[in-house]
């Protein structure tokens, strides 16, 4: 009874009520949930939501409020310190590790990230400027992105992390460039490669340490959130080696408010394998003497919008696609997508795109958006 009394006493902090009738309060099915959040906290809060001992109508919502009122700063605190300590231990993202995110998350199917993301496969944050619908925010993005980069025909583009080359493809078509992607996981390299087919595109199974060429430009978006604060000054180093003395660099990357070691533990455990999201404070310190900053420009309020989404095409694409995997994974998936949007929402989390010169841009870099 204690628990429950807790917990009650926590949620209406938020506004949120136990059985109550609003979308975004809680329904709980298994009385043990109050004991097994309480001692665990998001990693106890998630896996009991995958079992189903509670539900809600409207998990986003119930996220955003949590987020908002801070109570995820206390409850289960303890339960983080073992992340801590490891991640400060271990270099979580070394070679040795850095394909376990691709297995884990990247490789689990393309037909699920057919049917979830936008025609051209984009798996970041759209722009929603004067968008309406997902093709049209991420398509945006990449033009956006494009242009930020000052692209002309025949510039040869490196992309770290390419995905499923929806980036490198798009600035191909568009902007005439050669391009070579690098990518982690084996699905995406497979699958990219026959989306580029008959383009001047090369894609390699391959980390990112190992690049040592030229390139008039490069861009890493949506990968940097796998390179662990251990490695951010090597990422930086890598990119400052290969990029050309007059080129230009571009980071798009989900970024924390705070500077962090250690992901939320239920993320870590069955999302994103040993991904963190980096602070302004470490980005700057990583890349300090190496290149010189152009613009910063934050839309992290767009994620909320691509995130649901996402969620939408998942669950109406869901019947098609359910025969490989099962009840669980479905509750694990829409717990991922939903309290990401959450996070977004309540300005936990933001999206970044910075550009970078080595030397500065002669004259004036204009920012565009």
């Amino acid at each position: 009874m204690e628990c429950i009394n807790i917990a009650q006493s926590l949620l209406k902090e938020a506004d949120i009520k136990i059985n109550g009738d609003n979308p975004w309060d809680i329904t709980i099915h298994n009385e043990k949930f109050y004991q097994r959040v309480l001692s665990k906290g998001s990693m106890g809060l998630g896996e009991s939501y995958m079992d189903g001992w509670w539900g809600c109508d409207r998990l986003d919502d119930f996220f955003y409020r949590v987020l908002s009122s801070n109570l995820k700063d206390k409850v289960g605190k303890l339960s983080v310190l073992p992340y801590i300590i490891k991640a400060m231990i271990f270099n979580l993202e070394n070679k040795r590790r850095a394909f376990q995110v691709g297995e884990k998350h990247y490789d689990i199917g393309n037909e699920l990230y057919q049917n979830m993301l936008d025609k051209r496969m984009a798996y970041s944050c759209g722009y929603w400027k004067n968008a309406n619908t997902l093709d049209e925010a991420q398509e945006a993005k990449l033009d956006l992105i494009c242009r930020k980069l000052d692209l002309k025909p025949g510039m040869r583009i490196l992309d770290i992390g390419c995905g499923w080359a929806s980036f490198i493809k798009y600035a191909s078509e568009k902007y005439k460039v050669k391009a070579l992607g690098v990518t982690i996981s084996k699905e995406q390299a497979k699958l990219g490669r026959e989306i580029c087919e008959n383009l001047p595109i090369e894609i390699r199974l391959q980390d990112y340490r190992e690049l040592n060429e030229k390139f008039d430009r490069i861009v890493s978006i949506g990968m940097f959130e796998h390179v662990g604060y251990k490695n951010y000054r090597t990422f930086m180093e890598v990119a400052g080696r290969n990029l050309d003395n007059k080129g230009l660099f571009l980071l798009h990357t989900i970024g924390g408010n705070q500077s962090s070691v250690a992901t939320d533990p239920w993320i870590d455990k069955y999302i994103f394998p040993n991904s963190l999201l980096p602070s302004i404070k470490q980005i700057a310190k990583a890349m300090e003497g190496l290149f010189i900053m152009e613009d910063w420009h934050n839309f992290g309020a767009d994620y909320d919008k691509t995130l649901m989404a996402w969620h939408k095409n998942f669950n109406s694409s869901w019947d098609k696609i359910r025969s490989n995997y099962n009840e669980r994974f479905f509750r694990m998936w829409n717990y991922y997508l939903l309290s990401c949007a959450g996070s977004f929402r309540a300005r936990k989390n933001q999206l970044w795109q910075i550009v970078l010169s080595k030397k500065g841009v002669p004259g004036l870099y204009r920012s565009i958006r």
